[in-house]
């Protein structure tokens, strides 16, 4: 994997270069296939639909996308790790490490720009997920900006983190402090307490394990609407699979001749 797409990692030698980013499990492509033969049946000349409402309802999925995927979105009004509509027609999940180079450059770079044409539009869903993979400090970073989250300052904590030149201040813990402050967060003290309990370390450890269950190997990895991306790939990537996604879920919304079924 070249530098552009994102930043290398395992849990055994996080530096290392993967020659496959992001490859989805195969009990996942497994469940996909299941599910693209009963589409396929449903839609078929033999089925017992007629031609003009088998033409409608034949509606292709954007390229590389696995269906089962979608699941992964979890829709959770409340959840402070996340921003834009709950019921928005597109969730983009973004796995991401605070000491990632590369989630700093989309958070920097791309990410404003996606979510002032698509968050703010009601178009696009961003979820975050904690994919702490530099070790003692990533962890300690992706605790904090969950405890950030429970006092509502998760994405400014997450804005701080990621400002040109943070990074390389490290993530110790009055450092990780320091950013919480400056992220507007109210009660420090219940930050430290929430940052280092057990609560922070549950929800951190189910982010991890639903990355490292997909496949993902790298940060940042996204999947949009089923379709998985490797990297801080350019505005533009993303802008075509949030298109493609929201074109093929109003489509599939609208269903036979428009009537919604």
């Amino acid at each position: 994997m070249s530098k552009s797409q994102g930043t290398p990692a395992s849990k055994a030698k996080p530096k290392a270069k993967s020659k496959k980013p992001f490859v989805i499990g195969a009990a996942v492509v497994a469940a996909a296939v299941v599910l693209g033969v009963a589409s396929y049946q449903a839609t078929s000349p033999g089925s017992q639909k007629s031609d003009s409402a088998a033409s409608s309802d034949a509606v292709e999925p954007p390229a590389g996308t696995f269906p089962e995927l979608e699941k992964l979105a979890r829709r959770d009004a409340k959840d402070p790790l996340a921003q834009g509509r709950a019921d928005a027609p597109v969730v983009m999940v973004e796995y991401a490490d605070f000491k990632c180079s590369y989630c700093g450059k989309f958070a920097r770079d791309t990410e404003p720009a996606l979510v002032k044409k698509y968050v703010d539009a009601g178009t696009l869903r961003i979820e975050w997920r904690n994919m702490p993979i530099f070790g003692a400090e990533s962890e300690a970073a992706a605790r904090a900006a969950w405890a950030a989250g429970q006092q509502g300052r998760f994405w400014q904590f997450h804005t701080a983190a990621y400002a040109k030149g943070a990074k390389e201040k490290g993530f110790g813990a009055d450092r990780l402090r320091e950013l919480a402050k400056e992220a507007g967060v109210a009660d420090l003290d219940r930050f430290v307490r929430d940052a280092d309990g057990d609560a922070a370390k549950a929800a951190v450890k189910k982010d991890q394990d639903e990355a490292y269950g997909l496949g993902a190997t790298s940060t940042p990895s996204f999947v949009v609407n089923g379709r998985p991306l490797a990297g801080a790939q350019p505005l533009d990537t993303f802008a075509q699979a949030i298109d493609e996604a929201a074109t093929y879920k109003a489509a599939r919304t609208a269903g036979p001749k428009g009537t919604g079924k």
